[in-house]
């Protein structure tokens, strides 16, 4: 039996689902470990991928990534978590620790559409940016999807034990570029490469860090008053207090209100490596992120979190585990209790979906899951029925706009290099398109012998070779295609488009129909000859 709307809104309260969001190379992966090290979810850290003799981070499961040392893929972790202070809670009380749904996201532009889905699936989001790199143009994309989305932004300085800008310099960046007002909880004590510890500006206290060998497990800390700070670091300390005096002088403390009103973000200096910092941004979560809210229906009205069970597919994936050919769709439970079991109804076809088959996620390792709240993300095994944007739910009717996707602008043919392979050159390929790895185009001219990819960049196309060896044993053959933009058709235009040089029409799996073009000016060429055909824009990656 589903429990009360009271139990399903203290459940609730407890959660936090957020997302990581940054440019290549922040440290983003090992960011998510450091979480987890210190929620105690794992014993030791993994390193930087690609490091001889080093593990790869638990969020990172790929053997692409595993190589490159980046991710391709968004994967989600959940773990419980108490703050310091409430970890010693009398065992009879009713205290409960917090739960974390955390989603790590890739940094490559290439995989900006994997990014975008998972943001639809979080309540804030963590922007992680490099010391000495500052705002680079993939963090500022996520940004203003983020913003787009109105999704509270936490920022996190990462790298503080390399050499880099001074806070000061960083928060004007941010704040020019992007029009967010950064207020540090914390400023940094010592400068970049030389990371002491963390001044905490609302208690005026020092948590003084040391080091532990190699970063692998969670850094000690001692909490000082001022004045055994001063007397620890002395001009270290006393440039850290001023800074936080100019900030408070700037009105630059922290002001919740305007937190979750997106005008501000708070702000935080780590170093995911050597893991100091990183208790800090944890607490920052559980205190300051927004727990589950509502979410409107296609028809705008608000499904609340204690309505009856919703949720929304935001992601599929397979081939997370090679001894097991399933298929996870990744669902965030917008409303009511899941219970593993019920059955439910998909709404894009109104069939019921049985959920025997559910598990809670924490990077590639999976455990059965009970029961679940709002906010959770829990993946339902082999539910090839499923495809991200798609709605569950129980009780009365509901359905969450979809996803869109994003215009592709890079294209490929694809086939398989042996006839003999044809059967699983087929189902890969179904697989991986229902997965949103990459769009398939197909028109009756080429066949679906070598259909059509298209992606928002090239190391998409990557993937899809590498999981066609790796998961079918099946090798391809990629030959680019000399078109750099899509448009948006309809069946009256086709014909026409269909004679014009440079041009191709083809219908995607969702039934759109989508021409190609060889370059803009064909594309501007067109409009103005035949302005009477139909030619829609899509959803740009930047967007």
């Amino acid at each position: 039996m589903s429990s009360s709307p009271d139990t399903v809104a203290r459940e609730v309260r407890r959660r936090r689902t957020f997302a990581i969001i940054s440019h290549p190379d922040a440290g983003k992966s090992t960011m998510t470990e450091a979480l987890a090290l210190h929620a105690r979810m794992i014993s030791e850290a993994g390193a930087v991928h690609g490091k001889a003799g080093r593990k790869a981070t638990v969020s990172d499961w790929m053997e692409m990534e595993k190589a490159r040392g980046i991710s391709v893929s968004s994967t989600a972790l959940q773990f419980n978590y108490t703050p310091t202070g409430l970890a010693n809670e009398d065992p009879g009380s009713d205290f409960e620790p917090n739960v974390i749904n955390l989603v790590d996201t890739p940094g490559h532009a290439d995989f900006s559409e994997d990014t975008y889905r998972v943001l639809t699936a979080v309540d804030a989001a963590v922007m992680l940016i490099d010391a000495a790199k500052g705002l680079e143009p993939q963090t500022l994309k996520l940004f203003q999807v983020c913003r787009h989305r109105g999704i509270p932004v936490i920022t996190v300085v990462n790298k503080w034990d390399r050499p880099g800008q001074t806070p000061l310099e960083l928060i004007d960046e941010i704040a020019e570029r992007i029009g967010l007002t950064p207020t540090p909880l914390y400023v940094p004590v010592g400068i970049a490469g030389d990371f002491r510890g963390l001044l905490d500006r609302r208690s005026g206290k020092y948590v003084k860090f040391s080091r532990t060998a190699g970063g692998a497990k969670i850094a000690p800390e001692e909490l000082l008053d001022a004045e055994q700070a001063a007397a620890a670091e002395g001009d270290a300390w006393t440039a850290a207090v001023e800074e936080s005096e100019l900030l408070s002088e700037m009105g630059q403390d922290h002001d919740q209100e305007l937190f979750l009103a997106g005008e501000t973000s708070p702000m935080i200096f780590t170093s995911a490596m050597l893991n100091f910092g990183v208790r800090q941004l944890l607490e920052a979560l559980v205190e300051l992120a927004p727990p589950p809210a509502g979410r409107e229906d296609v028809d705008g009205k608000v499904r609340e979190v204690t309505d009856p069970f919703a949720a929304v597919v935001f992601k599929v994936q397979a081939g997370m585990d090679s001894s097991h050919r399933d298929r996870l769709a990744y669902m965030r439970i917008v409303s009511g209790e899941f219970e593993r079991g019920m059955v439910v109804t998909h709404a894009q076809t109104d069939r019921p979906f049985a959920t025997k088959y559910a598990q809670a996620v924490f990077g590639r390792d999976r455990s059965t899951v009970d029961t679940a709240y709002p906010g959770d993300v829990v993946g339902l095994v082999n539910a090839t029925a499923l495809a991200p944007g798609d709605t569950l739910y129980d009780g009365p009717r509901v359905e969450f706009p979809p996803i869109g996707s994003f215009a592709p602008e890079h294209f490929a043919t694809l086939r398989a290099r042996s006839a003999g392979k044809y059967k699983q050159f087929r189902k890969a390929m179904d697989q991986l398109e229902s997965e949103g790895v990459v769009q398939v185009l197909r028109n009756d001219t080429r066949g679906d012998a070598s259909p059509v990819l298209a992606a928002v960049g090239p190391m998409q196309f990557e993937v899809v070779t590498a999981r066609m060896l790796a998961e079918f044993t099946v090798e391809t053959d990629l030959e680019p295609l000399g078109y750099s933009l899509a448009r948006r058709t309809d069946d009256d235009s086709s014909p026409e488009l269909d004679r014009q040089r440079g041009v191709e029409v083809f219908t995607r799996t969702d039934g759109a129909l989508l021409a190609l073009f060889s370059d803009k000016w064909r594309l501007q060429y067109i409009e103005k000859e035949h302005p009477d055909l139909t030619l829609e824009p899509l959803v740009a990656a930047a967007d």
